[in-house]
C-alpha cells in the first residue's frame, strides 16, 4: 500500500466536511436577512457612515505594527541559538552579543525618534 494513501484519504474527508458543511448551512439555514445582519460587524458598535474613500487610519498605526513584526521576526533567531548553544561554543556567543547588540541600538533609535509612545 501506497503510504501517501492515508494522506490523501484525510484530504478527501476534510475538503468533503467543507463542502457538505457549506452546502447544509446554505440549504437548511434560515433566510431571513434585515439591515443588522447585512451591515459590516463593529464589535456591537452601531457602524458610522464612511467617505467614499473609506476612513484613514493614522499613519503611525502601520508604523507600530511594522515595529512589532520587525522586532518580533528578530527575537525569534534567538531560539535556533538557545537549542544549539552548546555546540556552538564560543563563536555563537560572540554572534548572538553583535546580532543582540544590533536589534538593541535598533530598539534605542526608534525608542528616541518617539515610535513607541502611544499619543
Amino acid at each position: 500500500m501506497n503510504p501517501y494513501v492515508p494522506i490523501l484519504i484525510l484530504l478527501l474527508l476534510g475538503g468533503g466536511f467543507a463542502v457538505v458543511s457549506a452546502v447544509a448551512g446554505s440549504v437548511m439555514g434560515p433566510k431571513r436577512y434585515n439591515r443588522a445582519k447585512v451591515e459590516s460587524y463593529e464589535c456591537g458598535i452601531e457602524p458610522t457612515p464612511q467617505p467614499a474613500g473609506g476612513g484613514r487610519f493614522p499613519v503611525k498605526y502601520y508604523i507600530t505594527a511594522m515595529l512589532f513584526i520587525i522586532f518580533d521576526i528578530e527575537i525569534i533567531f534567538l531560539y535556533p541559538w538557545a537549542v544549539a548553544f552548546d555546540q556552538m561554543a564560543m563563536f555563537g556567543l560572540v554572534e548572538m552579543v553583535l546580532f543582540i547588540l544590533t536589534v538593541f541600538v535598533a530598539y534605542a533609535y526608534v525608542w528616541k525618534r518617539g515610535g513607541l509612545e502611544w499619543d
